[in-house]
């Protein structure tokens, strides 16, 4: 008798686990719908709803064995996710990149080169010579390159290594600094002439910004956009509330409270920065394409609004989920290539050169 109600008690706990799971997952659906800017807290949705998909899927399987009627739940919940979990996975038979590329296609790269400091490790950081980053872009032959967390002073001039394959580029120079000429930001190289450029400043005293740059490739004037959206801007205390967290010390919760309050406000400003973003995007009169490092993962607002009904590189040539941050979780795809509908994708390839806490995307694309 004792067995049987303590199985009933476990199917009741199952049960109701599974339902605030299915609650979770389907508010977490209308994620890309709601503006952070106004709904703030969905962004933590968004960030979770991997998390529970994979509990769902379990819980298909969990209910199969005991009780096939109720796993109709989840398998209903994860049908109504579809379009937020077809943008999660990538599913292509997986082909090698072609280094040499047909001269008729034109080869974009975005990275996010962490201000060619090196990979960071939460609080350890690896130098490395600034000029490694250049030669090791350059060896990927792009026609056109995008850069976040790009800088440039009078005592060191990270514009010279591109200057000669990459004559042509539009630099931001979001912040600066008095002292020895130094200036930040995003930047776009190119190797064809760029016949117009310009930039759409993002709110606040010390923001980024999206930039555009017009480039006259052999067959027609292509808009490139690149940007930067704001970060979580986590600092080393952060990384450390972090991992006393995970070990359940006493001063978690005051770390934790830290690391809530830069989350709110950096999924409340993107929301803003996606409309800007996506406003630029619906007036340009050329084919284009936009990269760069977005901060929020594909089932986002921000990834939603700024796509709309653009291509995604890697879920049309790639395969799995994409990590392209490699600090915090392994489900971080927060990089992106997004090209519009004028555009043929060739092949991609995202390339891991431990010299940066992001990928290197590398996409190879040509006008329809």
């Amino acid at each position: 008798m004792a067995a049987k109600n303590l199985r009933l008690v476990f199917k009741r706990l199952f049960k109701f686990i599974n339902h605030v799971v299915a609650a979770l997952f389907l508010l977490g659906c209308l994620v890309p719908y709601l503006n952070p800017a106004s709904w703030w807290f969905m962004g933590f949705l968004g960030l979770i709803f991997p998390y529970l998909a994979l509990l769902l899927v379990f819980f298909i399987f969990f209910w199969w064995v005991l009780k096939p009627s109720v796993s109709l739940l989840p398998i209903i919940c994860l049908l109504i996710g579809w379009k937020q979990l077809s943008v999660l996975f990538a599913v292509n038979k997986l082909e090698t990149f072609t280094e040499k590329k047909d001269s008729s296609h034109l080869r974009i790269l975005d990275w996010n080169i962490r201000s060619l400091e090196g990979l960071s490790n939460k609080s350890d950081k690896k130098r490395i010579d600034r000029a490694t980053i250049p030669a090791t872009i350059i060896t990927q032959k792009p026609d056109v390159i995008c850069l976040q967390e790009f800088n440039n002073s009078i005592t060191q001039n990270n514009l010279a290594p591109f200057l000669k394959d990459y004559p042509h580029y539009y630099f931001s120079r979001d912040f600066k600094r008095d002292n020895l000429g130094y200036e930040a930001g995003t930047i776009i190289f190119s190797k064809y002439p760029i016949v117009d450029s310009g930039k759409f400043q993002f709110p606040g005293k010390a923001s980024e910004s999206l930039i555009y740059a017009d480039i006259e490739t052999p067959k027609k004037i292509v808009r490139v956009f690149t940007t930067h959206l704001q970060s979580f801007k986590f600092s080393k205390e952060d990384y450390e509330g972090m991992e006393k967290l995970k070990n359940n010390e006493d001063k978690a919760l005051p770390a934790s409270m830290g690391i809530f309050d830069k989350m709110k406000s950096a999924f409340t400003k993107r929301g803003e920065q996606a409309r800007i973003v996506r406003d630029a995007l619906d007036k340009t009169r050329y084919p284009s394409i936009i990269c760069g490092d977005f901060n929020d993962v594909p089932n986002s607002y921000t990834y939603f609004h700024i796509r709309k009904n653009w291509q995604d590189v890697f879920l049309e040539k790639s395969l799995g989920i994409g990590r392209t941050y490699l600090s915090l979780t392994s489900t971080l795809r927060i990089d992106y290539i997004l090209p519009d509908k004028n555009f043929v994708i060739h092949q991609f390839d995202m390339v891991d050169e431990d010299l940066s806490d992001h990928l290197m995307l590398v996409a190879d694309v040509s006008l329809k």
